[in-house]
């Protein structure tokens, strides 16, 4: 696209004319003076220039990304540490413990988690039919409820095996914290006197 050097190219209109729309919405004074720029001249009118050439539509805006602060992420943490001890169990070198022995340790670990799941979330499963069956996914299902594995062409309705349900968290009842709670401090350390 050529452009002339007495008028502003298109990527350079743009901005101008979201500034123009907002401040003719903002700034009577400015409205006015737009209303006389828009005013038909006497002068005759120029022969129709040839159309212009099609544009090309502007990119998508970003998604914006909220940023998640890490005090409920370190409360449940604390928490399975306090009835699993599951950071206990991860930072321990498991190279020198028999297999029995991690195997009773790992038996701890699932009680203490599967307890904080129940006393603290509601988790429902995203698909309703049997692991295994065959399920058909209509043009506008949801992608984050469901991901498309294997050999993924062409469009919807998608045919394929159910091979994993899928959760979801209905509820979360983490207990509040008060202002003066470090979530930091995930557990903290023990002094036998």
């Amino acid at each position: 696209m050529s452009t002339s050097s007495s008028h502003p190219s298109f990527w350079r209109r743009v901005p101008l004319a979201f500034g123009a729309f907002f401040s003719t919405l903002s700034d009577a004074a400015y409205a006015a003076r737009v209303e006389k720029l828009s005013l038909p001249e006497a002068a005759p009118v120029a022969p129709a220039a040839p159309a212009p050439a099609p544009v090309p539509t502007p990119a998508a805006a970003p998604v914006i990304l909220k940023e998640a602060t890490p005090d409920a992420a370190l409360q449940l943490l604390a928490l399975l540490q306090r009835e699993a001890r599951l950071i206990d169990f991860t930072q321990e070198n498991l190279g020198s413990h028999a297999d029995a022995d991690i195997g009773a340790a790992a038996r701890v670990v699932h009680e203490g988690c599967a307890k904080v799941m129940r006393e603290y979330f509601t988790i429902e499963a995203v698909r309703q039919e049997a692991e295994g069956s065959r399920i058909v996914l209509q043009e506008g299902f949801d992608s984050a409820q469901v991901r498309l594995t294997g050999n993924v062409v062409g469009s919807a309705p998608f045919t394929g095996t159910l091979s994993h349900r899928g959760w979801r968290a209905s509820s979360v009842r983490l207990p509040k914290l008060s202002e003066q709670h470090d979530a930091a401090i995930l557990a903290p350390a023990e002094v036998e006197l």
